[in-house]
């Protein structure tokens, strides 16, 4: 990879890719204008990246010149055509979180690119497209390409079952956790790549968010129509075929995508952890109440106590571990339920003392009274379990491992 880099920078939030083939005459104006929108209109850190592949004219050197002129401009470059393989290999090298590409030609307004790629940064949606058929679009274009697109996303719905509107603007954003695990599982290297990835999202269950894009046709543009509708005809049968057969582990891609999102999510603030728990604290205290009143038929006080208090404070530490303090999976469950239990020997010794205290008062007391004091105890022992479920059990639930950098080489001009 061709790059120019200045210093050791903490990676974007945003990588936007363009991918280039012989854009000499286009490329410098797009570029700056797309690297001035970031640095002057986008709120978050974000890096361009000029993916050229095999152009045979300027493109590369003036690619060169611009990101060593510019900061926060990239270039990789490869040996081979294909779109939709340029944005395969930036993608998946990139460190950014979000990852977007655009065309060259800017045919999309860029004031869509916030709205495109915030649904990502906060974790709502997968994947986040523009569509130029929505009622809200605003699109300048000949009947013919008009024609051309809506017949194909027609023949997708047909086809593939594709419920997304416009799978081929150039103009989309993917979260980098789910390019690590939906990429591999895209074949096409050209321009049917946006549709297959697209088709896999859906059938893999994942969020697509539309933004509606005002857009501009490129009355220059040298996509051959004819061969690109062969090309994507031919990947339509192939796709269909494929999700046919059940040759692809999209269930797999599915659940690895919510387990590395779940591994990233923030932990709540204090006030909603304490929210939360309160909660689960209450449902706790009633299914106590209503778990003790019913062993108290048949077995003394303190047996009914403590398995009502044993029973309910296994479901309490899963639910305030889930609820309360955002910690998904397997991992450290055990651990947390052994905690737990400490925590519950704490509560029970207050709860049995309370009890103790009260038979030594009034032997004959009813079992109304008993479950009054006992309820009084366990609310007295609340602030002690959030203290120690928050600062001891599930101290470290959220430590978080930093997304490996890719390897940049230095320009080989």
């Amino acid at each position: 990879m061709d790059a120019t880099s200045r210093s050791v920078e903490p990676p974007p939030v945003l990588d936007v890719v363009i991918p280039v083939y012989n854009e000499e005459a286009d490329l410098e104006r797009s570029v700056r204008t797309v690297h001035a929108f970031l640095r002057d209109s986008f709120p978050y850190p974000a890096r361009l990246t000029i993916a050229d592949n095999a152009s045979t004219d300027g493109t590369l050197a003036i690619a060169r010149v611009l990101a060593r002129d510019l900061d926060g401009v990239r270039v990789l470059h490869l040996a081979e055509k294909g779109r939709g393989r340029a944005l395969h290999r930036a993608w998946l090298e990139s460190d950014a979180q979000v990852l977007a590409y655009m065309d060259v030609d800017l045919s999309t307004d860029l004031a869509a690119l916030l709205p495109l790629v915030a649904p990502l940064v906060s974790g709502h949606s997968h994947i986040a497209i523009g569509s130029r058929l929505t009622r809200s679009s605003h699109v300048t274009r000949g009947p013919k390409r008009e024609v051309i697109s809506r017949a194909y996303n027609l023949l997708l719905r047909g086809a593939l079952r594709a419920h997304f509107s416009d799978a081929q603007c150039g103009f989309k954003a993917i979260r980098a956790d789910v390019a690590r695990e939906l990429l591999p599982l895209v074949a096409d290297t050209e321009w049917f790549f946006d549709t297959e990835m697209l088709v896999l999202a859906e059938r893999a269950g994942l969020r697509i968010h539309e933004v509606p894009v005002d857009w501009v046709d490129d009355p220059d543009s040298r996509v051959d129509l004819v061969a690109t509708a062969r090309a994507d005809l031919k990947g339509i049968a192939r796709l269909g075929r494929d999700l046919a057969t059940g040759r692809l582990p999209l269930a797999e891609a599915h659940a690895q995508i919510v387990r590395e999102s779940e591994a990233q999510e923030r932990p709540a603030s204090l006030l909603t952890q304490l929210s939360r728990f309160v909660v689960v604290g209450v449902l706790s205290t009633l299914a106590y109440a209503a778990l003790y009143l019913l062993l108290r038929q048949g077995v003394d006080a303190q047996v009914a106590n403590v398995l009502a208090l044993l029973t309910t404070a296994v479901l309490n530490t899963a639910a305030n571990r889930r609820l309360t303090f955002g910690i998904r999976g397997r991992d450290d469950a055990l651990r947390h339920q052994g905690q737990g239990l400490v925590v519950f020997a704490l509560a029970w010794g207050l709860t049995a003392g309370s009890l103790a205290l009260l038979h030594w008062v009034a032997p004959a007391a009813p079992h109304g009274v008993e479950l009054a004091v006992l309820v009084a105890a366990n609310l007295a022992a609340t602030v002690l379990r959030f203290v120690l479920l928050r600062r001891w059990v599930f101290r470290a639930a959220h430590v978080s491992t930093p997304l490996p950098s890719p390897s940049y080489e230095g320009a080989d001009a």
